[in-house]
């Protein structure tokens, strides 16, 4: 079974390029070439930039057949880019916690002002009204001013994706849960805590959907899951996959909340003690956008067989969520 798509064309816009832009691009391209104009914002530099690498990135958009607009997202006013977000029907921020802090409450504050039909902020990640305020991880508070600020008007419509943790997140060494080279697990919180993960490539195909979705999605929280598992369970695929035991360590609430306390602007610090509390950060996956239309998705350990090899873990850059 396939998600329905609207045949209403609009024109899209995209914030920003980096793993998950790109996926969302690439979701984009494939469902709607008769029901949308796609372009991505990008920076100035990053067009003109030498580096082989953005070179690459430059053409796989164009071959997309995506069209290309530049603002410096970190430098312009809200006024700057409401007048270019107000060009577009639909606005879907990429832009994660790397922009910097104020970064998720300008781009609503623009998109507001432009008064664009509709506005997909980046919150592709945990649940943020049921973790609240105040929470280890204070940049999730301005997730939440995001939310109040879309909530309290009627002129531009917003859907908010929630998603849970990167995949690939759970796995990175520097992220502290998965560490191969010393053999070990380390649990959040315990072995039975809970935790929600989707692929970024997955992330992207449902983003799409959920954007071209007939009837329209509007001002309501869609949760996508590649899977939700323990960390028992999480143990238990990685001593399949690489073939060997493990040690499997628990790591308490308190314990990270000490860790935080020693050393307060560390960020890693911030997300474990969060994902060891375990409130707004795991759901079932049959209540999923993904599972109610039937879309395939990558679980861990179809993930883990293909990115962990032998007594090493894939080195990736720590995303927030």
């Amino acid at each position: 079974m396939q998600a329905a798509i609207s045949n209403v064309k609009q024109r899209i816009l995209v914030l920003g390029a980096g793993e998950l832009g790109l996926a969302v691009l690439q979701g984009l391209a494939a469902l709607s070439t008769e029901s949308a104009s796609i372009t991505v914002l990008l920076r100035q530099a990053t067009v003109q930039s030498s580096s082989m690498e953005k070179q690459q990135e430059i053409h796989s958009i164009s071959r997309l057949g995506i069209a290309i607009e530049t603002a410096d997202i970190t430098e312009a006013s809200v006024e700057e880019l409401a007048a270019v977000l107000g060009r577009f029907d639909t606005v879907i921020s990429c832009v994660g916690f790397a922009a910097g802090r104020g970064t998720q409450r300008k781009l609503a504050e623009a998109a507001l002002t432009a008064g664009v039909n509709r506005y997909i902020p980046w919150q592709f990640g945990v649940d943020y009204d049921l973790i609240g305020r105040g929470s280890p991880q204070d940049l999730f508070d301005e997730q939440l001013d995001v939310r109040d600020l879309l909530r309290a008007q009627s002129r531009t419509e917003w859907v908010i994706i929630s998603t849970g943790m990167f995949t690939s997140f759970l796995f990175d060494p520097a992220f502290g849960v998965v560490d191969l080279n010393a053999g070990q697990v380390n649990a959040l919180g315990s072995f039975e805590t809970r935790v929600t993960v989707t692929t970024a490539q997955d992330i992207g195909t449902l983003t799409a959907a959920i954007v071209l979705h007939s009837p329209r999605l509007i001002d309501q929280v869609v949760y996508t899951a590649g899977d939700t598992l323990t960390y028992g369970a999480l143990a238990d695929l990685v001593e399949r996959v690489i073939g060997r035991n493990i040690e499997r360590r628990e790591l308490s609430v308190q314990q990270l909340l000490a860790d935080l306390e020693q050393m307060p602007e560390d960020n890693l610090c911030k997300y474990r003690a969060v994902f060891a509390m375990g409130r707004g950060v795991a759901w079932d996956v049959a209540n999923t956008f993904n599972a109610v239309h039937g879309l395939p998705v990558t679980n861990t350990e179809q993930w883990a067989q293909s990115n962990l090899r032998q007594g090493q873990g894939r080195e990736t850059t720590p995303q927030p969520h």
